[in-house]
């Protein structure tokens, strides 16, 4: 319980900090702040920060895994389609030729029959 509940605050702090950050980068945010001294320092801020690119980077590589996933998928089908086709051909042959055999088998009984018959 205790390590959901941290879990939910750690993604709730996350969350909190990519949605403070600068969205667009094309218009950089620059902060200007002069110092007791005199001197002036220029903060300019452009893109994420470091939680922001993170999230991002989880949303990129979640978006992979169900690309991967799915083709997987797709190709597990196409395999499991082919094995179940080629099973149906190897049975139509045996069942084909399990009747062949029959018959033929039929046809001799019939003959030997007809032979002590006569």
């Amino acid at each position: 319980m205790k390590k959901s509940l941290m879990l939910l605050a750690g993604l709730a702090l996350a969350t909190t900090a990519a949605n403070a950050q600068v969205v667009t980068p094309a218009t950089p945010k620059t902060e200007v702040e002069v110092r007791d001294n005199g001197t002036v320092k220029t903060t300019t801020t452009t893109g994420k920060t470091n939680v922001g690119a993170a999230l991002e980077n989880t949303k990129d590589a979640a978006g992979n895994v169900a690309r991967k996933s799915g083709r997987a998928v797709k190709r597990g089908a196409k395999k499991t389609g082919t094995v179940v086709k080629r099973g149906a051909k190897k049975t139509k042959r045996a069942v084909k030729n399990g009747s062949q055999e029959a018959s033929s088998a039929v046809k001799e009984g019939t003959q030997k029959l007809e032979q002590k018959t006569e």
